[in-house]
């Protein structure tokens, strides 16, 4: 682990005990419990050293941990919330390695940079922030139909968290189908792995493995992207080995041996790049890979 990767964990992790303390300390007044439809004047607050009625408004209750019931639904307050949406945004970067099309693009993004043989141009901050626009733009029907189908209707309390979760599984189960490069090889290969024995139709494709749990879907997704990117990245290289080889043997038949052929065939790579417009080939066909 690089010293950058070491100081970003160790941050990360002091942002969220930070966190953690900070909703400790304004709930320190006790969790309440109170039903919406009830009289307001009969809402009891439970503290410590304190059975006193609470009268006027609830907005003084919103202060700590507070549940509220209304005609047996629930809802969580505000700091609740937003705990649970540190958690959320604190898994988000695996999220998006593992369940995304970030990998194929990231891996593929690199691969040009070495086959151009240009060190650190692009630079990775450019790199990265090109693939996470990229997944943005190839995502954004998933995480269309995650919102409508699972975070709206969780916000609103028509479904539970469960049924959150089960509704936010379909489309990326479907993504990884029909858009991903998952195959049954390498699903049949972590159940083998696993041990377990699943009902599974032969016939139905890929969709046969609507049985088996993510546990196992997500690591086979992410072979088959390795393995489609790493296709690519071949094909890629190919044009750039051609002329790192023709300068090579002109700089052998000219004595020259003493000149790193990576110097001259530079020049020549990224002017065929530009001339091929490579840029516009490379995430073109990258993106037409999802479609």
């Amino acid at each position: 682990m690089t010293k950058l990767k070491k100081t970003y964990c160790i941050v990360s992790l002091a942002f969220a005990v930070m966190v953690f303390a900070a909703v400790l300390f304004f709930s320190y007044e006790g969790t309440t419990v109170y039903a919406a439809s009830m009289d307001p004047e009969s809402i009891t607050s439970f503290e410590e050293g304190s059975d006193s009625s609470v009268s006027g408004t609830t907005e003084s209750n919103m202060s700590g941990l507070n549940i509220s019931i209304n005609d047996e639904t629930a809802s969580l307050s505000t700091p609740v919330r937003a705990l649970l949406v540190l958690t959320i945004l604190s898994l988000a970067p695996s999220l998006l390695i593992m369940l995304t099309s970030y990998t194929r693009v990231i891996i593929v993004l690199h691969f040009i940079r070495t086959a151009l043989g240009t060190q650190t141009s692009p630079p990775n901050q450019v790199l990265i922030g090109l693939a996470l626009f990229l997944t943005f733009f190839i995502m954004w029907p998933t995480l269309q139909e995650i919102n409508e189908k699972a975070i709206k209707p969780l916000d609103e309390g028509e479904i539970t968290m469960e049924e959150a979760l089960k509704e936010a599984e379909t489309p990326i189960r479907s993504f990884m189908y029909n858009h991903g490069k998952l195959q049954t090889k390498d699903v049949n290969l972590f159940i083998d792995i696993s041990g377990q024995d699943y009902d599974i139709d032969e016939d139905a494709g890929t969709e046969a493995y609507d049985v088996v749990p993510m546990t196992i879907i997500i690591p086979a997704f992410i072979i088959g992207e390795l393995r489609q990117a790493f296709i690519m990245g071949f094909l890629i290289y190919i044009p750039f080995i051609v002329i790192d080889m023709v300068v090579a043997s002109v700089l052998m038949s000219m004595g020259m041996m003493m000149l790193p052929p990576t110097t001259i065939s530079l020049p020549f790579k990224i002017l065929l790049f530009i001339l091929a417009d490579g840029w516009n080939l490379v995430i073109n066909s990258l993106v037409q890979t999802f479609y």
